[in-house]
Formats: C-alpha cells, sequence, structure tokens
C-alpha cells in the first residue's frame, strides 16, 4: 500500500511539474540554456604582434580602419542635430568624423540586420548574392520568437517546422556549436585578405557574426589577430556586476533570451573563451589602442566591431550617473551606452594622433543596420520611419562618414546614394589592391567622388532582399514589395525622404518598371544557404511593447 501511495504522489508531482513546464515553457528553456553556457577562463593578457621597432623610409600605405557600430539609429548621434534624449548625449568624437572628413547624408546598409550587413561590408557584394540572406540564429531562439505573442495582438510571428529539414546538416542540433554551421562561405574573400596580398597586418575586434564553421572564423578570412566573439553578442559585464546598471525588457521575446544565454567572454584566436578585463567596449578599446601602437610602423587594417548599442542594455555606472538629465532608466542606460562608445571612438582616434597616425589613416565608421524597435525607445531613427529588421529608411539608412585628412577635405558632404557594399572598394583602392577579377564586386571606389573627380552617381540601384521581402533604389525612387503580403511601397525620396506619401497608385508603370529591376538582380542571387524558419511582423511607426491596432502598418520580416 505504501509503494502504491508513493507512486501516486509522484505522479502527481510529475504531473504538477509538466503542467508548470508546459505554461512556464520559457523559464524551462532559459534555465536548460544557462546550465549549457559554456567554460569561461579568467582574464588574461593579450600579446599583440609587434610590427618594425622603426617606420621604413619613405612613403607608405595609409592604415585603413573601419569603426562598425552595433544596431545605431541615425538619431543616435548628434551630428544629424538630434541625439538621444533631444541631445542630452552629445557625441562629439564620432561627430568629428564627419566634420574632418566626409558625412554621406544617404548612406545605406547591406541589410536590415546584422549577419548579412556585415558579410556585404567583408565582401563589397550583396550577401544575397552568395545566399547568405539570413542572420545566423539557434533553432531554439526563432522557434521561441515564433511562438510568442501578447494578448490582442492582431499579427502574430510564425515559426515554420517543415523547413527544418532543408537546414545545413547539424544545424538543428541542440547545441551551442549548432549555429555554427550557418555560416559565411569559406570561398568568400574579405577586405582583409585582400588588404593582406599588399602586407598589411589585419586586426579583428569584437563582434563576428560571420559564423564558426571551419573555413570562415576571422582568423581564417584574413585576419593575423582576431579578439572578440563569434557569436551575434556577448554581455558588456556580468549581470551582478556592482558595476554596471542594466536595464531590461520584459515583453521582448530576443532580451529574454539574450540575458541567461549571452557569455561574458571573448577568444583570441580561436583560443579557449576567457573574461575581458572590464566593460566589454572599453575592453575591446583597451587592446585596439595597444595594437595601433603594436602596429605603428607598419600599415594595418583595423576592423573594430564591439556590440555596443546592440542589446542587452548594459551601462557603467560612471556613465549612467553622468546623465542625471534623463529621468527614464530604459533612456538613460541607452544613453550611457552611446556615452560610453563615443568616448572610446575618440580613444582609437587619440591613439593615432599620439602616433603620428592619424593624417594618413582613413577611418570608416557606419552601423550595421538602423536601432531597433525592441529596445522600446520612439526616437532613436528619427526623422526616418522604420527599424532594424524592416527596409523602410530607419532601418538601412545609417550615419556614414569616412575620415583621411592627407586625402579628404574636411567638412565635406556627398549627396547621392552609397552603402555598405563600397566599404570594400574603396579600402582596396587605398591599399593599392586590385579588385578579384572572379567574382562581381558589387561597391565601388568613393574617394574619386568625394574629391569631385568622378562624375555621376557612384550607383543607379542599390537592392535588398530578406526572403519574400525585397527593396529597390533607382535614383530618387524606391520600391518596397513584399510578396507575404502582397503590397508594394513606392516612394520619391528626393521629395519624401522619410516615406510619408504612397504613391503606387499613382505611378502604375513606374512600379512596373521598377518590379522588373528586383527581378533581375534576384536572377543573379544564390538560393539562401538556409531557409527562413521565422516570420514576424514589425510595426513601422511604433516601437515594440506598444499594443497593436488595426490601421497601423507593418512589414513581415523573415528570418
Amino acid at each position: 500500500m505504501k509503494l502504491w501511495t508513493w507512486l501516486a504522489g509522484l505522479a502527481l508531482i510529475v504531473a504538477v511539474a509538466l503542467g508548470w513546464a508546459a505554461t512556464h515553457k520559457q523559464a524551462v528553456f532559459m534555465w536548460i540554456a544557462h546550465m549549457r553556457l559554456p567554460h569561461v577562463e579568467p582574464n588574461h593578457a593579450v600579446a599583440w604582434s609587434e610590427g618594425p621597432e622603426a617606420a621604413p623610409s619613405g612613403p607608405r600605405p595609409p592604415n585603413v580602419i573601419v569603426i562598425l557600430a552595433d544596431d545605431m539609429g541615425f538619431n543616435d548621434i548628434t551630428f544629424n542635430g538630434g541625439g538621444v534624449a533631444g541631445g542630452l548625449v552629445p557625441t562629439p568624437n564620432i561627430d568629428s568624423l564627419g566634420h574632418d572628413g566626409v558625412s554621406f547624408a544617404n548612406g545605406y546598409d547591406g541589410n536590415a540586420t546584422c549577419a548579412p550587413s556585415r558579410a556585404t561590408i567583408m565582401t563589397g557584394r550583396y550577401a544575397t548574392r552568395f545566399g547568405f540572406e539570413f542572420t545566423p540564429a539557434p533553432v531554439a531562439f526563432e522557434k521561441m520568437v515564433g511562438s510568442e505573442g501578447a494578448a490582442g495582438d492582431i499579427v502574430l510571428p510564425r515559426f515554420y517546422p517543415d523547413r527544418l529539414k532543408a537546414m545545413p546538416p547539424g544545424s538543428t542540433a541542440p547545441t551551442p556549436d549548432a549555429v555554427n554551421e550557418l555560416s559565411m562561405p569559406a570561398s568568400e574573400i574579405t577586405v582583409a585578405q585582400l588588404l593582406k596580398t599588399r602586407g598589411y597586418h589585419t586586426l579583428h575586434f569584437g563582434k563576428w557574426h560571420l559564423g564558426g564553421k571551419a573555413g570562415s572564423r576571422p582568423e581564417q578570412k584574413g585576419f593575423d589577430e582576431s579578439l572578440g566573439f563569434i557569436a551575434g553578442g556577448s554581455m558588456y559585464l556580468p549581470e551582478g556586476d556592482p558595476g554596471v546598471e542594466n536595464a531590461k525588457q520584459p515583453w521582448d521575446p530576443i532580451d529574454r533570451f539574450l540575458w541567461p544565454n549571452l557569455p561574458y567572454a571573448v577568444q583570441f584566436n580561436g583560443s579557449p573563451m576567457f573574461r575581458p578585463g572590464g566593460y566589454m567596449t572599453d575592453y575591446l578599446t583597451d587592446e585596439a589602442v595597444k595594437a595601433v601602437r603594436a602596429n605603428r610602423n607598419r600599415p594595418f587594417f583595423m576592423y573594430f566591431a564591439p556590440n555596443a548599442i546592440h542589446t542587452p542594455l548594459q551601462a557603467t555606472k560612471a556613465d549612467y550617473d553622468a546623465l542625471p538629465e534623463i529621468k527614464d532608466h530604459r533612456l538613460r542606460v541607452y544613453g550611457a551606452m552611446v556615452r560610453n562608445l563615443d568616448r572610446n571612438v575618440g580613444r582609437l582616434l587619440q591613439a593615432l594622433k599620439e602616433e603620428g597616425l592619424d593624417q594618413n589613416t582613413l577611418v570608416i565608421f557606419t552601423s550595421d543596420n538602423g536601432g531597433a524597435n525592441y529596445i522600446g525607445l520612439p526616437d532613436i531613427n528619427r526623422p526616418y520611419r522604420g527599424w532594424k529588421a524592416t527596409f523602410f529608411e530607419g532601418g538601412i539608412h545609417s550615419p556614414f562618414f569616412m575620415r583621411w585628412p592627407a586625402v579628404i577635405p574636411a567638412n565635406s558632404r556627398y549627396s547621392a546614394p552609397v552603402g555598405h557594399i563600397d566599404i570594400f572598394a574603396t579600402a582596396a583602392a587605398a591599399a593599392g589592391a586590385p579588385l578579384p577579377k572572379d567574382r562581381v564586386i558589387d561597391g565601388v571606389d568613393l574617394v574619386p567622388f568625394v574629391q569631385g573627380k568622378a562624375t555621376g552617381r557612384p550607383h543607379q540601384t542599390l537592392f535588398w532582399r530578406s526572403g519574400s521581402y525585397k527593396v529597390v533604389l533607382d535614383g530618387d525612387w524606391k520600391l518596397q514589395s513584399s510578396e507575404a503580403q502582397n503590397k508594394i511601397w513606392l516612394f520619391n525620396l528626393a521629395q519624401d525622404p522619410t516615406e510619408q506619401h504612397e504613391l503606387s497608385a499613382a505611378q502604375p508603370e513606374r512600379v512596373k518598371a521598377m518590379l522588373a529591376l528586383l527581378r533581375q538582380q534576384d536572377a543573379q542571387n544564390a538560393k539562401p544557404i538556409w531557409p527562413s524558419l521565422l516570420q514576424g511582423p514589425i510595426f513601422i511607426d511604433h516601437p515594440s511593447g506598444v499594443p497593436q491596432k488595426k490601421g497601423q502598418e507593418y512589414i513581415l520580416w523573415d528570418n
């Protein structure tokens, strides 16, 4: 009798546990995920390769530095007359790159999400040409987001389990490394590989997010030295660190996934993970400054890609305390992160000056995409509509500066559309490296256009695609096509740069011609390396966390 009583009690406990797990599946998933965090070793010093003790005689090629912010909105810097919290967070160091060089009034991202945009920067090619169309994400994450939805939502995200069979082998395994199978093809040539042919020492700092499959890691794609993380993010400090201020977005599934799943860790040239020495952006800058000094007597290419200001929202207490005028906690943490990033850009520029390298260093600054809706801040992309994960201007129209004092006149302003696709060719020309002849390079060298030596526009057309959502910019006209929604948007950006007046009904012949341009470009694109597993709504005119209402405009984003 006692045995039956015990078994009945056990069955009741199991039933209760399973019932709780069914209704708290996200909590269970997060607990399991946290248990799988990788082992992280203590912090240790990084020994940077030292260049020659003395600079070679005669002229030397310019150094090239690409600084890539993460999820920075057009309105996050004060250069454009705005800034976080109405300008309460000045960004003098980032702004200086535009004042001391050229600011591109219409600088466009390679994509509206992280990884394809970074692939475009690295290769000078539309990432859709080689199938790197979507941002790599764990299947569990896609499934989690695809099953989310607030009470009363009009449009829900959707996960496609039937597409799992088309995923690359090993990419759906329930292991942290499975996502590494979703990588940029090893056959692609990066700007680092190209500049190495001209004798450049090549350095990577921060976020990679192009996959960790063999042949696709930074140290295998042309970088002599790489300090950072392969995945799409990292903690800036441990959540409970006494020197950090945290801001969470409880309504957002992405945020709920990041906090328990991201390690606070870096790797150096593929080493075991180890703890950074401080707040992540500060630490990466500390090491980048050391690398500048180590390479002062030889040409170098540096790709400085901190994860700032991507979520999780974490700021140092010192930066947070410096902004008492901002009363909203989330906005204050975000502003403190922007403040920190700007200061660290200044530290890197100061190191160049102290080593006598600033006049002959091409510094390029931009963001991978626009500001994200999921942080719940409405003004980050103003005056533009849209967000990260949309091809409205707010998702792809980013700050874009180039400074090269020996070549580019200060206070230059260039208005024709340019983009991330041009960074590869511009860096190659600066280094004297011929472009590859065995593939299409979509970008061009921007310096002759900035100097007035080249006439016309660098590009008549620019293209973007993410699954069924496709966009072409042809001259001043921009057409967006969502096949999933059977919807077209047409805007004249010369007259309507913030996309307020949709003109497709009034311009049927133009729509027809621009759809033909999209079909022509699609014919040159490769099949995606893996299918989109997730499709979700992004509302154009309000951030997430705000109730959906009938009649509000949205797009369906594939990933």
